[in-house]
């Protein structure tokens, strides 16, 4: 199930980056672009063959888990603008990449790599779930990093949940509310995420569950936003085709 999920997150993710790649590159909303391209280098990097060719390239100690925080990071970051801006939420907007955000995104990044850099991380291993237990301090490290990591996508989720949830019971079209509620499932999912910890012991696939359930909410929540307004701007292109052959 987990495979089908990771596979099901990359092929979306994948071909709406580069259904997106035209109008990025005459500078039409490029944050979404970069969200979905990001998104895929980490799905990419949270899939075991991947991971691994990338981390012996890198030496061998898990610097591409790093890689994949920060790519994570940056997703987070754009899927959160572009949604704030989707359904016109400027105090969204502010949290996020306001100097308030950008602080906590900071703040977070620099807590990601100190703790990474001082723990003992040789040995491949994808999401660090099969490196030896070297000390209980090495482990208290790890753990740190590890909570680092849920804590951004979390921050930026919050920020964003009371308007996806407006939105769902607000008067925008079905398609446009449709998206807000895979958003609001997306958003939901990743600050459950940052409740890991509190998850019985031996229940490591529920964080996979987790994690995936927020990729997809929010993945597919912006593409069905997005498919709507193209729908839209080429009904409207249609009308006004009609009305000036009409004249």
């Amino acid at each position: 199930m987990i495979q089908a999920l990771q596979w099901s997150a990359l092929v979306i993710c994948g071909a709406v980056a580069l259904a997106r790649f035209p109008d990025a590159i005459r500078g039409r909303n490029r944050s979404i672009f970069g969200a979905f391209l990001l998104t895929t280098f980490a799905i990419l990097l949270s899939i075991d063959a991947p991971y691994l060719a990338v981390d012996a390239w890198l030496g061998g100690a898990n610097y591409a888990n790093l890689l994949l925080r920060f790519l994570v990071y940056g997703a987070v970051m754009l899927a959160g603008y572009r949604t704030a801006k989707a359904f016109g939420d400027a105090s969204g907007t502010r949290r996020i990449t306001g100097p308030a955000g950008l602080a906590v995104l900071v703040g977070i990044a620099a807590v990601t790599t100190v703790t990474f850099l001082l723990a003992d991380t040789a040995g491949s291993s994808t999401g660090l779930t099969g490196l030896p237990l070297r000390s209980e301090a090495n482990a208290q490290l790890i753990g740190l990093y590890a909570t680092a990591g849920r804590v951004y996508p979390a921050f930026v989720a919050v920020c964003l949940v009371p308007a996806t949830l407006r939105a769902v019971g607000g008067r925008f079209p079905r398609a446009l509310r449709t998206g807000a509620l895979l958003l609001s499932v997306g958003y939901a999912a990743m600050v459950a995420g940052a409740l890991y910890p509190l998850l019985p012991a031996g229940r490591a696939w529920c964080q996979s569950i987790i994690s995936y359930a927020a990729v997809l909410g929010v993945s597919l929540g912006l593409t069905v936003i997005w498919l709507a307004r193209l729908a839209a701007t080429r009904r409207q292109a249609r009308t006004r085709v009609r009305r000036a052959s009409d004249a």
